[in-house]
């Protein structure tokens, strides 16, 4: 019997259907996760409009605002200035920044080397590897802000808050990281070297962080690269120090939108730097494994 390839479908396995028209081509069946998102973005939109249409504007022009907005952008990266610090200065406070986020990503990792392979199943047993899980799901679930401001209760406001704060978010996203990486270790390899009488040590040191070593490295330069932009936040927020606290005071004390544009052209342009040494090294990375 022939089929008209344009119209005719057969039923696939899971109820969807199947288009007969020289490709196989598989609909995806309508469900309750389906009309569960449908109706959550429909609901979401009809909100976003209401909202727009019933705020109080008062006596505020939105394309006044706009043309302000753009000025004030203009003004600030195009017409960038030093005015209160020089440009040695910046460097001096961009190194400041620079080693806090050295700093904690520093001692992040350390302790997050050791609790991640307590954390691995296949190198812990189940109690302990759901105790540090759980523990650094907790940590991980507040933000660091506000540890770095729990911390400044004990430590006062500055740059021994911001340390303790930030290495303590750093820790719970590594050792999720790092154990993760040692999960992937083949469970032979470990079989092997307990029956060749080695011990627990021996098994980490010989087998489980060589065969992790380019994971790891690319999971702490990531983090580095996390700590020095939540460091510039936290010069700002909790009197850090470094580059952050120049553009709170530029922005908030001076109101001098130029130099908050020098600024942010030096954060942008040690981003950029990050990144380009970090691609380099996972590169290498991935040529020598």
């Amino acid at each position: 019997m022939a089929l008209h390839e344009s119209f005719k479908t057969l039923p696939d396995k899971d109820g969807s259907r199947l288009a007969l028209s020289g490709k196989r081509i598989k609909v995806r069946p309508f469900n309750k996760a389906t009309f569960a998102i449908q109706i959550t973005l429909a609901a979401l939109t009809a909100l976003s409009v209401y909202g727009f249409a019933t705020f109080d504007y008062k006596d505020i022009s939105i394309v006044d605002s706009i043309v302000s907005t753009a000025t004030t952008v203009k003004t600030m990266f195009l017409e960038p200035h030093l005015k209160h610090f020089t440009f040695l200065e910046a460097l001096a406070q961009v190194g400041i920044t620079l080693g806090l986020a050295f700093l904690t990503t520093l001692f992040g990792g350390i302790i997050a080397l050791f609790l991640g392979l307590l954390a691995a199943r296949n190198l812990s047993n189940e109690p302990v590897s759901l105790a540090v899980k759980g523990a650094v799901a907790f940590i991980r679930a507040v933000p660091t802000v506000l540890w770095v401001l729990i911390f400044a209760v004990a430590a006062g406001l500055g740059s021994v808050a911001a340390v303790i704060g930030m290495t303590f978010h750093s820790v719970s996203y590594l050792v999720k990281a790092y154990s993760e990486a040692f999960e992937e270790l083949d469970e032979g390899v470990i079989e092997a070297l307990k029956a060749s009488g080695a011990n627990w040590w021996q098994i980490v040191f010989q087998a489980v962080i060589p065969s992790s070593v380019t994971y790891l490295i690319s999971w702490t330069f990531m983090r580095f690269e996390i700590n020095f932009a939540v460091a510039v936040a936290m010069g700002a927020a909790a009197g850090a120090g470094g580059i952050g606290y120049d553009m709170f005071m530029a922005s908030s004390y001076y109101y001098d939108v130029r130099e908050v544009g020098v600024i942010t052209y030096f954060i942008l342009a040690l981003a950029i730097i990050l990144e380009l040494l970090a691609s380099r090294i996972k590169k290498n990375l991935r040529t020598r494994s």
